[in-house]
């Protein structure tokens, strides 16, 4: 029979629940889709054979200023967008590394493959060095200039050959110097955002160590990241520190002794670079993170969360952001410096001309959440408050803690527990946990199963507490008991030592022997005497 084509083969229309939602299920959440406002594009530095090793921008908010570390030169891009300037030749003949700002952008240091740094006028890039600092016998990877209490003559520089030096720039001279900084290279150094005097370095022996240039040579503060420290940063409030090494990125609280905060591993590659972003939508600085799985992270420190990622296509050894929060650059293995960059509106270059040059922090306030009856908050309400004058207090009963005998009794491991109170040598518990034993008919059998070793635990117990006129009668029955079921064991080759408790048990005994005889002599004598006193009172 052929099939009725004139009617549907599903009449019945479909249940509302069974209809696709209208909603976007890949609604951004407002924190990615401000980083995805970001355009980007990529500064041209003319060759890919060398790696953009070190990123930093000019604390000046006037426009935006970059310091990228390519080959010997340190190039330098300014404006809105970026736009290339003339570089600053650090080294003919070896790489050059660290750029670093003063804090009113007006000089560059950089350091060079050789151990040497030098300082640079940025208004005159071409000029040559104004100041040239020797002391370093090998590459000068870390060149800080401080950025807190407007501090323009010192600066930082350590490097492959473990030293560390505190200059003062206009005499070309080191205030201090420290031959052994660390035990291996010193790749990372952060100065403080609230004290010119502090800094911190990193290792590659994986330790992390704050200096105070006010006390000299030794270190303020040492721990240990767990793997060897690609770069180290402070976050605003100068409290807290976060250190890069391997895949992880760790947070420290140097104010609490250098106690670890918060550990997170969100990249699958080593991590090289670490920086502020300001977010120019709230005034939030979000934690960055660049490593060579080409991933730069985004990590929110007030929450202790992840809340976004962003991917580039080739390896990443470096990143900044500026002050004003509009450009992001990440620098690669390759030689190309990708930039994404993001417009200002008029309400934050109002903002801008206000704020100085620091990050201007703020803890974010969380959101209180309404509870419901369906949240498991709901039922834990009011039991952290405290009570108050006229309240009426309803204590907890206090948890009643058992010995560990009492837990083997409660499993019914009887052995076990006759064995643990004899270890512990109490003979009020001993007593206790054998009189629960003849009720369970088991001690008997407790007593056949023990070992030498535990055997000679309870002749010893016997030897010191079976004369004692409260356990007396339960402690020598268990003695007979003992001699007669043990007997063998006593008298064979291993049982010296039950042996030599048995003529303790036996030395005991005698003697408490002679005592009864004496107390019965005595007796003797003192009888007649009571029966004579009683006579003349009556």
């Amino acid at each position: 029979m052929a099939a009725d084509t004139s009617k549907p083969l599903f009449p019945a229309a479909p249940h509302a629940s069974l209809l696709p939602s209208h909603g976007n299920a890949n609604r951004l959440s407002p924190e990615a889709a401000y980083w995805r406002n970001f355009r980007s594009s990529t500064l041209d530095t003319g060759s890919t054979a060398f790696s953009v090793t070190h990123l930093a921008f000019s604390p000046a908010r006037a426009r935006p200023t970059l310091a990228a570390a390519w080959s010997s030169a340190v190039h330098l891009f300014a404006g809105d967008p970026l736009a290339p300037r003339p570089k600053v030749t650090v080294c003919k003949d070896a790489a050059a590394y660290s750029p670093s700002f003063r804090c009113d952008g007006a000089l560059l240091a950089a350091g060079d493959g050789r151990g040497v740094v030098r300082v640079f006028r940025v208004d005159k890039p071409t000029a040559g060095p104004l100041r040239t600092l020797s002391a370093h016998a090998a590459q000068t990877r870390v060149v800080r200039y401080p950025e807190a209490g407007g501090d323009k003559v010192h600066l930082l520089t350590a490097g492959d050959d473990a030293l560390l030096a505190y200059w003062d720039v206009p005499s070309e001279t080191p205030v201090f110097t420290v031959p052994a900084a660390h035990r291996d290279y010193i790749r990372a150094g952060a100065p403080s955002p609230v004290d010119h005097n502090l800094f911190a370095t990193g290792s590659y022996d994986q330790s992390v160590k704050l200096w105070d240039a006010r006390t000299g040579k030794a270190p303020a503060l040492t721990f240990s990241h767990g793997a060897s420290v690609e770069s180290v940063l402070f976050l605003p409030s100068g409290g807290l520190l976060a250190t890069a090494g391997g895949t992880t990125v760790k947070i420290w609280d140097v104010i609490g002794g250098g106690r670890l905060v918060h550990s997170v591993e969100s990249h699958v590659k080593t991590i090289f670079a670490l920086a502020l972003g300001k977010m120019g939508a709230t005034g939030e600085t979000r934690l960055l993170s660049a490593g060579s799985d080409g991933y730069v992270k985004c990590f929110d420190y007030g929450e202790l969360k992840m809340t976004h990622s962003m991917r580039y296509p080739k390896e990443l050894l470096s990143v900044a952001c500026s002050p004003c929060g509009t450009v992001l650059v990440a620098g690669s293995s390759k030689g190309d410096i990708f930039v994404r960059r993001r417009k200002k509106n008029a309400t934050e270059e109002e903002e801008e001309e206000v704020v100085g040059s620091e990050f201007a922090w703020t803890m974010p306030k969380p959101e209180k959440q309404a509870l419901k009856p369906s949240y498991y908050r709901y039922f834990l309400r009011g039991q952290n408050e405290k009570a108050k004058e006229g309240d009426f207090v309803i204590s907890r009963p206090k948890k009643a803690k058992f010995a560990e005998h009492d837990k083997l009794l409660r499993k019914f491991r009887h052995k076990d527990a006759l064995v643990s109170a004899l270890a512990k040598n109490n003979p009020r518990s001993v007593v206790a946990v054998m009189e629960e034993l003849v009720a369970r008919r088991k001690l008997v059998r407790c007593i056949g199963n023990l070992d030498v070793a535990e055997l000679g635990l309870l002749l010893d117990f016997l030897h010191r507490n079976a004369t004692l006129p409260r356990y007396a009668r339960l402690l020598l029955g268990v003695a007979n008991k003992v001699l007669e079921m043990r007997a063998e064991d006593i008298i064979s080759e291993d049982g010296g030592k039950l042996r030599g408790c048995i003529r303790n048990l036996k030395r005991m005994v005698v003697e408490e022997i002679k005592i009864q005889h004496t107390l019965q002599e005595i007796q003797g004598m003192i009888s007649p005497m009571l029966a004579l006193s009683a006579s003349r009172l009556e």
